[in-house]
């Protein structure tokens, strides 16, 4: 059956031309357009879509009001089209915080000379915002980043990244050579996840650092988990939204102003300090290195790694720096990053938290590592926020 999209813009322009290039995807079909704010949420009435991409400026009412409104009255996903600029991702992020699902560039320039490129991505997060409507449909869709055929290549990259990593620790560090035999080793085939031990709390002093990895949802979830930890957070956290490279800085603003702890766009060579969260930079790969007791290395990211940020290459180095001593969270997200960072840190002893699936936009992320058997929590996303304040701080 089609996912029905109903697609909301002032610009006639962009309304034909995203039309005419959902109309030409596999099941979609747009049912209906509204040229406001207003005009939408009576269309949602009318119609009922199982999609909506919504612009923001618009007359009569703009994006943002009518999402609260659709959210109150008739609710169904909403991605919101934005601008890829610093003041378009703080409007994005009031969009999300309003109810909206996920958000898109708005490039008109992209939408003129690569329609096929603008069809594909429109089409993915369509598809995948739709399928959090129903578990069944969920089942249905899988991100293009965590396809089979692109499963041996994403982990050879990891493999790669975590290895280069090594290689730097080792130049830099005067008593390399005597930790060398010691150091963990990056496995050569992909990571099997032992039997799960289901630990009923995890012991504050055992823990070094938090990682939390999340994508579709997770700006939400990470404000709400972390507006609730005290200024006294006696643990480093470093957390990995997947995220364009002009959003990333917005949303560290957003929740350093709301959290009574520290937050900021991770640079390279921050140290890791307790209270202070450490947000990955858009476009980039943020690893954790030995060096000052824990800091952190921004690199490039490998052409194979669909996730800029991804969370496997963050968690798979912190397993490699603290071992047994990290607290490794997967939040809501669609497709598999995650899974085998996460089997990477149970291998050395760390703990795995997952979000349930009644608390997850889309259930993906945590889904995968659940099934894989490495989750020694499964919480909704207030256990989570009440476990680290009662457990870790």
């Amino acid at each position: 059956m089609a996912v029905k999209v109903l697609v909301v813009d002032d610009s006639g322009f962009f309304r034909r031309r995203i039309s005419d290039i959902l109309n030409a995807a596999r099941n979609i079909e747009v049912v209906g357009t509204a040229s406001n704010g207003a005009e939408a949420v009576e269309q949602v009435k009318k119609l009922k879509p199982d999609v909506v991409t919504m612009d923001f400026e618009m007359p009569v009412m703009d994006g943002i009001t009518a999402v609260r409104n659709i959210m109150a009255t008739q609710p169904t996903p909403v991605i919101m089209c934005s601008s890829l600029t610093f003041d378009g991702a703080r409007v994005t992020l009031d969009a999300l915080e309003a109810g909206a699902v996920d958000f898109l560039p708005k490039n008109f320039e992209d939408i003129s000379k690569d329609p096929g490129k603008v069809q594909k991505m429109l089409a993915e997060k369509i598809r995948e915002v739709a399928g959090s409507k129903s578990s069944n449909s969920l089942l249905q869709f899988q991100s293009t980043g965590d396809k089979k055929a692109d499963m041996k290549a994403k982990r050879e990259a990891i493999r790669a990244a975590l290895k280069s990593s090594t290689h730097r620790e080792q130049s830099e560090t005067p008593e390399a050579k005597a930790q060398k035999t010691s150091e963990p080793k990056v496995e050569s085939q992909p990571a099997v996840a032992p039997k799960r031990v289901v630990k009923p709390s995890v012991r504050s002093k055992d823990v070094k650092l938090v990682a939390i990895g999340t994508s579709t949802g997770g700006p939400v979830a990470l404000q709400k988990i972390l507006t609730a930890l005290p200024a006294n957070f006696s643990k480093p956290i470093v957390l990995v939204q997947h995220m364009p490279a002009n959003f990333t800085a917005a949303f560290a603003e957003r929740l350093d102003q709301i959290c009574k702890i520290k937050v900021k766009q991770a640079e390279e060579g921050d140290a890791l300090e307790p209270g202070v969260a450490l947000l990955a930079p858009g476009g980039k790969q943020m690893m954790i290195d030995r060096r000052n007791g824990g800091s952190i290395r921004i690199i490039e990211s490998d052409q194979r790694l669909n996730y800029k940020p991804c969370v496997d290459v963050t968690f798979g180095s912190a397993a490699n720096v603290f071992s047994s001593g990290v607290l490794g969270i997967i939040l809501t997200g669609m497709g598999a990053d995650g899974k085998d960072g996460s089997a990477l840190l149970k291998r050395h002893g760390s703990a795995i938290w997952a979000q349930d699936k009644e608390s997850c936009v889309i259930y993906g992320m945590p889904m995968s590592v659940i099934n894989a058997d490495l989750a020694d929590e499964v919480l909704n996303l207030d256990q989570i926020s009440r476990k680290l304040v009662d457990e870790v701080t």
